[in-house]
């Protein structure tokens, strides 16, 4: 008997797919269900698998000889034993784990983590990943032996290696990208009805798409039209604050209107123009997510806090859902921000300094990733902006890695201190941005939830924790969450697709009153207190959603 069986599964790799298995089941950022747990344990099953297999090949190319007779057994105990106490305490755990997440976010509890359909789901995903690589190795071998009667082995096994590489590409691109391509086609179709589908423009001079306008209706797509025709209008404002206010500006252009980035940026500043968005005290440049939808709770907030005095300008960049358009789009909204945020400000620049609006970015997730990047501090140095406002930065914005990075020693990841937070201040869904005192020339606010896998996903969890796993976990964090090389990475993955299904106030759900604070950090609105704040708080959780408009 061999340590390394040459036929069926092999003992040890397998003992290996099961640890990974059992350290799937601990909790990560976001509450799973037993379909999804049993899924990802598959999968890391046969990810844990793969590397046992990999490193018999290893052992052997380097003729490392195998132990045999007793020895075996003895491995064999000395591994399984662990892995299987390891596997029932985490089973058993499961349940307890997955509620302390829940219990944190103010979710329903469950009486059961349907352990055995959950087992059986992961087992069922294991078992066609092993066929699916038995399958690749007999497509290898097959290749291989056949070319070694036309060239040496060597120069075979490699050959044969490309060959079966390039049929998967060709299988996956056939069968996965197709789908995708339609998903994103669906995607386009469901969420913009563009022209021929759009409903009647609107009336009034001053609203965006309406006859008068400089942007065409049915150009602006299902999200931009919901944008410029919701909202709280001035008589709403006025009755919240009590005093006279104005009707906001809200300028949006669409994909659809020009080719370019820069062409969609110059009719937005001509619209804007148009409408009188110079004149107004508050100018926001926004850049809305990857569908082109801008969030009411940050929009309805500021609006209300500043009486209607204030125009807000955007442009679409693309049609998809965000995570699709930060991989198939990467430069769109990159384009469109760098476009955008240059023209605006560049005719802002060269307005009388005592007639102009004060100036801010804002955007939310890749929104904010894209805003950020558009936002040249040092090309903005001649005539500064006067602030920004950005919610759930994404992990790979680099003006926001950068900022972390610098943050005080003792500061924790999740909510980092930088200097005195003259110029820059973090808030979350349980601490705000510290009000509009204190500040230097420029401001600059940043919202994100401790449980948010879109701003605090790692790639090199594959192999080290993230920093924000080495410090005591925010308030909705579970304190049982520990690290594991390659797994957390795949949980962190499964996180990211369950962002959004998280409670208001979050994941990556942000949640209309959380902007309140900030903005009022960031804008300093006229004779505003905080009784007004916390009016408007309540205002946004009496029922509006997650903005705070009844419309």
């Amino acid at each position: 008997m061999k340590l390394f069986s040459r036929t069926g599964l092999y003992v040890l790799p397998l003992f290996l797919g099961l640890l990974f298995f059992a350290t799937s089941l601990t909790p990560t950022l976001i509450p799973r269900s037993w379909l999804l747990q049993g899924v990802l344990g598959g999968v890391v099953m046969g990810i844990g698998y793969l590397i046992g297999r990999f490193a018999i090949a290893m052992w052997r190319l380097m003729e490392i000889p195998e132990p045999t007779g007793r020895a075996v057994l003895v491995a064999r105990l000395i591994t399984g034993i662990p892995v299987a106490v390891v596997l029932v305490l985490c089973l058993f755990q499961a349940r307890g784990w997955q509620n302390g997440i829940r219990s944190r976010m103010g979710m329903e509890l469950v009486d059961s983590v349907n352990t055995i359909r959950m087992i059986a789901l992961a087992l069922a995903v294991f078992a066609v990943l092993v066929f699916i690589g038995y399958a690749l190795q007999w497509l290898f071998n097959r290749v291989r032996f056949r070319l070694y009667r036309y060239m040496p082995s060597r120069t075979a096994n490699v050959a044969g290696l490309l060959l079966t590489a390039f049929v998967v590409l060709i299988v996956t691109r056939d069968g996965v990208l197709d789908r995708v391509i339609a998903a994103l086609d669906n995607s386009v179709t469901v969420a913009q009805n563009l022209f021929h589908t759009a409903p009647p423009p609107p009336r009034g001079e001053n609203i965006t798409g309406s006859t008068g306008s400089l942007v065409d209706w049915g150009a602006l797509g299902q999200p931009g039209r919901d944008y410029v025709t919701t909202g709280p209008d001035a008589q709403d404002i006025a009755a919240f604050t009590g005093r006279d206010a104005m009707q906001p500006v809200r300028v949006y252009v669409g994909l659809a209107q020009m080719e370019s980035a820069q062409e969609r940026a110059d009719i937005a500043l001509q619209e804007l123009i148009r409408q009188g968005g110079f004149d107004r005290d508050v100018l926001i440049v926004a850049l809305p997510t990857g569908t082109g939808w801008l969030d009411p709770g940050a929009v309805d907030t500021v609006e209300y806090m500043h009486g209607g005095n204030i125009a807000t300008i955007a442009v679409q960049y693309s049609y998809l859902q965000s995570p699709l358009a930060l991989i198939l789009e990467t430069r769109s909204g990159l384009n469109q921000a760098e476009a955008l945020i240059d023209t605006v400000h560049s005719y802002w620049r060269d307005l009388p300094k005592d007639a102009r609006p004060r100036l801010y970015i804002h955007g939310l997730s890749l929104g904010a990733w894209s805003s950020m990047h558009g936002t040249d501090l040092f090309a903005l140095l001649d005539d500064p902006i006067d602030g920004a406002f950005w919610a759930g930065p994404p992990f790979p914005s680099a003006m926001w890695q950068g900022i972390v990075a610098s943050r005080q020693p003792d500061s924790p990841y999740i909510a980092p201190t930088l200097g005195d937070g003259q110029l820059v201040r973090f808030a979350s869904h349980t601490k705000d941005a510290g009000g509009p005192e204190g500040w230097g020339g420029m401001r600059i606010a940043y919202l994100q939830y401790s449980s948010d896998p879109i701003v605090f996903y790692e790639p090199a969890s594959l192999f080290r924790a993230p920093a924000w796993m080495n410090e005591a976990p925010g308030p909705d964090v579970s304190p049982d969450m520990q690290f594991m090389p390659v797994v957390t990475q795949f949980q962190l993955a499964v996180d990211l697709v369950l962002a959004n299904t998280a409670p208001a106030g979050h994941g990556h759900v942000y949640y209309g009153s959380d902007y309140v604070g900030p903005w009022v950090a960031v804008t300093a609105p006229n004779n505003w207190t905080a009784d007004d704040t916390a009016r408007l708080i309540a205002h946004c959780d009496g029922g509006f959603g997650l903005g705070c408009d009844n419309n």
